[in-house]
C-alpha cells in the first residue's frame, strides 16, 4: 500500500484526523498493511502487546473467553477505529482477543515506533486518553446493564448499538447476539421472535435486519421511571 493511501486511512481515525499532512506522512511510514479472512484472529488474549491496529476495511470484534470456554463479545470496531491500543500503552498482555468479522484490512503500528512518535506530541496522547475514557464509560455501562436490566431490554440495547454502528443489516448469528447480551442462545431466540412478531426486526439469509429503530430504542430504554 502506498504512503498516500495509508495517510487517507489514518485521517479516518478520530485520534489522528487533526494531524497535519507532514505528521500523517511520518506516521504512515510505521504502518504495515495486514489482511484477515473472516473469523481469523488478529491477536489472542494474553499475547504480548507489540502492535496496535487501525481498521482500513471490514470489521473486528473484541471478545473474551470464560474458564468454561464460553465466548463473550465486548465490542465491535469498523473503518477508522483503533484497537489494541490500551495494551500498547500499558505494556501489558492484550486483555481480550480480536477476531475479524468479515474480510478485513488493517494498518498495524509497532508499540516502540508509536511511542517514539508520541514522545514530542502530547496533544495526540491526550486525544487517545479521551477516546479510551469514552470506551471505558461504555464498558462500565454495559456491565451495569447486564447486572440490572431485563433480558429483552438488554438485547434491544445491543441491537440498537449495532444498528447505530453498522447499519440496519446485522451480519451476526443469534448465538453471537446472545453472547453480546450476556444471555443464552435459547433466550435470545425467544426474545428475537417476539421482536419479529412486533415488526421491529426480521431475518434475511442469516442476517438480522432492523425495521423500526424507534420501537427498538423505546424497548432498550425500558419502562418509564416514575
Amino acid at each position: 500500500m502506498q504512503s498516500a493511501a495509508k495517510v487517507e486511512i489514518l485521517k479516518q481515525s478520530l485520534i489522528f484526523s487533526a494531524m497535519n499532512e507532514g505528521e500523517l506522512t511520518e506516521l504512515s511510514r510505521f504502518a504495515n498493511e495486514r489482511k484477515f479472512k473472516p473469523d481469523e484472529f488478529v491477536f489472542w488474549e494474553g499475547d504480548d502487546p507489540d502492535w496496535f491496529y487501525i481498521i482500513a476495511e471490514g470489521k473486528i470484534k473484541i471478545l473474551k473467553h470464560s474458564s468454561s470456554g464460553r465466548e463473550f463479545i465486548i465490542a465491535f470496531f469498523g473503518p477508522g477505529e483503533m484497537f489494541g491500543v490500551v495494551a500498547v500503552f500499558e505494556n501489558k498482555p492484550y486483555p481480550a482477543s480480536a477476531q475479524s468479522v468479515a474480510e478485513t484490512k488493517v494498518l498495524g503500528i509497532k508499540r516502540k515506533d508509536f511511542l517514539a512518535f508520541l514522545a514530542h506530541r502530547p496533544e495526540i496522547a491526550l486525544r487517545i486518553i479521551y477516546v479510551l475514557g469514552g470506551r471505558l464509560r461504555d464498558a462500565q455501562g454495559r456491565l451495569r446493564d447486564i447486572a440490572g436490566e431485563r433480558v429483552e431490554q438488554r438485547l434491544a440495547g445491543i441491537l440498537l448499538m449495532l444498528y447505530l454502528r453498522l447499519g440496519p443489516a446485522l451480519p451476526f448469528t443469534r448465538q453471537e447476539i446472545a453472547e453480546m447480551a450476556g444471555t443464552t442462545t435459547e433466550t435470545a431466540i425467544r426474545t428475537m421472535s417476539r421482536l419479529k412478531a412486533g415488526g421491529i426486526i426480521r431475518s434475511v439469509r442469516g442476517k438480522t435486519v432492523i425495521l423500526d429503530e424507534n420501537k427498538l430504542r423505546l424497548l432498550s430504554e425500558g419502562p418509564p421511571q416514575i
